[in-house]
């Protein structure tokens, strides 16, 4: 079997006569954990996409756990994938343990007249616990926090027990204390799960995990830098990436970005 879970080289993608990607490439490997950065509007999410099976490349190619996009069946492909989008478009008050199960079907909302098996609840009960949600089993959407609603979709994700892991920007809204406890979450799943990949987007380097092996710098669609993330996020390549200057500092293993020279 092949270490590498995600393969991109040299994709295009063009929409509206707009270049959205430029020639972008990126091998991931089994077990490694990525870090798509760049400002609004870089391409990061619609990169994701194509990583998830979602978008096709205009030009390049896309391979995803050694299927390339184009000759697979990306319903076929996409159970392999976890996907945590913050905006999950939920419009019912489901529990948490029923939004988990959701992801063994792979729907937004509970299927009519369909079972969880013994092993979907056990598998649940074994997320929640993972995540921190067990006491929130029966709490139902409304009412949870932002925190609670980011690892409720995060165990969500993992019930089909994915190969690979595509979090967009998680961390989106959280207060400092949820944000911490989310990446404390992130973390303790990377280490439980030591074959799992993950690529994970942002624009705050705050919000990345002490466990992020890999990092990807994106401007405009073009990839200015990638490789191991300590070479990557570097004071001089972030300040290119945003076209400002920004200081970056490392503590425990976390990142910081202040505006600014050094």
């Amino acid at each position: 079997m092949s270490d590498v879970v995600l393969n991109a080289d040299k994709i295009d993608l063009v929409r509206e006569r707009r270049l959205l990607l430029d020639r972008v490439t990126m091998t991931v490997l089994r077990g490694e954990h990525w870090a798509l950065i760049g400002p609004n509007g870089a391409g990061k999410s619609t990169l994701l996409g194509i990583l998830g099976a979602y978008t096709h490349p205009t030009r390049g190619t896309a391979e995803i756990l050694g299927r390339r996009l184009g000759r697979v069946d990306v319903h076929s492909l996409r159970p392999l994938i976890g996907q945590v989008n913050p905006r999950h478009p939920l419009e019912s008050a489901r529990t948490v343990r029923e939004i988990l199960l959701t992801g063994v079907t792979g729907t937004i909302e509970l299927v009519p007249r369909w079972t969880p098996s013994a092993e979907d609840l056990r598998r649940a009960d074994e997320l929640m616990e993972l995540m921190g949600l067990a006491a929130r089993a029966d709490a139902r959407w409304p009412t949870l926090s932002q925190g609670e609603r980011g690892r409720t979709l995060i165990a969500r994700a993992l019930m089909p027990d994915p190969a690979v892991l595509l979090l967009d920007e998680p961390a989106t809204g959280l207060d400092v204390a949820a944000r911490e406890r989310l990446l404390a979450s992130i973390d303790q799943l990377r280490a439980d799960r030591p074959d799992l990949t993950t690529v994970l987007v942002t624009h705050h380097l705050e919000e990345l995990p002490t466990s992020t092996t890999h990092a990807l710098l994106l401007r405009e669609g073009r990839v200015l830098a990638s490789g191991p993330a300590g070479e990557v996020i570097t004071t001089e390549l972030v300040s290119e990436c945003f076209d400002h200057p920004i200081t970056i500092t490392r503590h425990n293993g976390r990142w910081a970005a202040t505006a600014g020279p050094a």
